[in-house]
């Protein structure tokens, strides 16, 4: 697959999907389709969301080079970010020619939470919880959950848990939370589902008045880790990448654009695939302030000649259910990746963001931020500028001087650029 990705990103649209189905990444029905310009049937965005006006469509394209755990993957990433594809892309070749990607998943259980707001006894309740375990986790899985049990999951555990309130007056707060594996699926509406059919028994044994039950984003239950191993670096430059994976880990202000580039990688295959993207950078959010400082969720290290990067994170995601099995571009981009589970899926957006955090690092700590991503910015400046089809090359050829002369370019020298080539055509036309 390799060599076919070669020049990828130099192929017009059409050789592109000519390579694709020769991977075996796309069939022919699935360019007939992208080539139509996608989904376009409204009656499918009525079913998913209120008031439809229309769709809003993102670009859709393909990250190049990756290979996880010794498997080669074409990954679709939906995105409007100028540089995002091109960085995953190169970063992806460069540990491929010196190391390698792998991961793994570090739990299986997802969190739901019902809130008992003002606990006249938590000891008392907490005895009874405890005490009654077996029976909750057993109606449950009967009544709610029995279709993720025939699937090898379902509720598998209960915990009572005290809240403080805090300044917000006396008494305690009182949680459960209802651990279960949702096999294939994000697992959000079976286990809302099983947080309220337990309220009524929780009322009924406790005592207790529940207030609220709804599931947890933060899956600390269930991480997903992905790890990049580097050969022959320069030092000079292992160490720079170190030195920038310290300051994300100790400062919150770097940390959060940090974390923005990790996501940066993970929440266009979300997109592409139907994910809840929201949820995911929630929980991964959440996850990266857990012990009181918000802190990069990469570490970065060098050490004998060699380059390591770990990304941990709550990444729950499905393959299954809701628009992931019902959107057509969801599921030829779930085809195209080719995973096998929910789980196959988190550990591949780990894996890209975990290489998009490296290209990131990469560039802020030798050429600068500026320099690749602005290159690949002229083109939306001359869009931007409103230079037509025959004009756009020669407007991008001019900026690409200008930014390699002052190191900076704007949409005013875009529109400046595109004045002085029109002013020249003027006078060509009339001497």
């Amino acid at each position: 697959m390799n060599d076919l990705f070669k020049g990828f990103s130099k192929l017009t649209r059409e050789a592109r999907y000519e390579r694709l189905v020769e991977m075996g990444a796309l069939s022919g029905e699935d360019v007939e389709f992208l080539s139509g310009g996608g989904l376009k049937d409204l009656g499918l965005a009525e079913k998913f969301i209120e008031n439809v006006i229309g769709y809003f469509q993102l670009p859709l394209g393909v990250a190049t080079n990756f290979r996880i755990d010794g498997r080669d993957y074409v990954i679709p990433m939906a995105v409007e970010e100028t540089s995002i594809i091109a960085a995953a892309s190169k970063t992806a070749k460069w540990i491929r020619d010196n190391g390698e990607i792998t991961t793994d998943t570090l739990g299986a259980q997802i969190i739901g939470q019902i809130q008992i707001a003002k606990c006249s006894d938590f000891a008392r309740f907490a005895r009874v919880i405890e005490g009654r375990k077996k029976d909750l986790i057993a109606d449950a899985n009967r009544e709610v959950a029995a279709g993720l049990v025939a699937r090898g999951g379902g509720v598998q555990g209960i915990q009572a848990r005290k809240v403080p309130r805090g300044s917000e007056g006396e008494g305690e707060m009182a949680v459960v939370h209802v651990l279960a594996d949702p096999c294939d699926a994000m697992g959000a509406n079976i286990m809302n589902q099983v947080c309220e059919y337990l309220k009524g028994p929780i009322e009924a044994w406790t005592g207790e008045k529940v207030t609220m039950c709804i599931l947890s984003n933060l899956v600390d239950t269930k991480l997903t880790r992905a790890r990049v191993r580097m050969r022959g670096l320069d030092e000079a430059a292992g160490r720079r990448i170190e030195e920038a994976s310290l300051f994300a880990r100790q400062d919150p202000y770097r940390a959060a654009t940090n974390n923005k580039g990790v996501l940066n990688g993970i929440d266009p295959i979300l997109i592409a695939t139907g994910n809840d993207w929201r949820a995911v950078e929630a929980g991964v959010h959440a996850f990266a302030a857990r012990d009181g400082l918000y802190r990069s969720v990469t570490r970065w290290g060098f050490e004998g000649g060699e380059l390591t990067g770990e990304l941990v994170a709550p990444i729950v995601v499905g393959t299954v259910g809701g628009v992931t099995k019902l959107h057509p571009t969801a599921q030829l981009c779930l085809g195209m990746l080719e995973v096998e589970s929910a789980s196959e899926l988190a550990r591949v957006c780990a894996a890209v963001g975990l290489v998009q955090n490296l290209g990131a690092l990469r560039a802020l700590t030798t050429v600068g931020i500026i320099e690749g991503h602005m290159k690949l910015h002229i083109k939306n400046l001359a869009l931007g500028a409103g230079a037509r089809d025959a004009e756009a090359p020669i407007v991008q050829k001019r900026l690409e001087e200008i930014l390699l002369l002052r190191k900076r370019i704007s949409l005013h020298n875009a529109i400046e650029v595109l004045h002085e080539l029109r002013g020249q055509a003027d006078t060509a036309a009339n001497p």
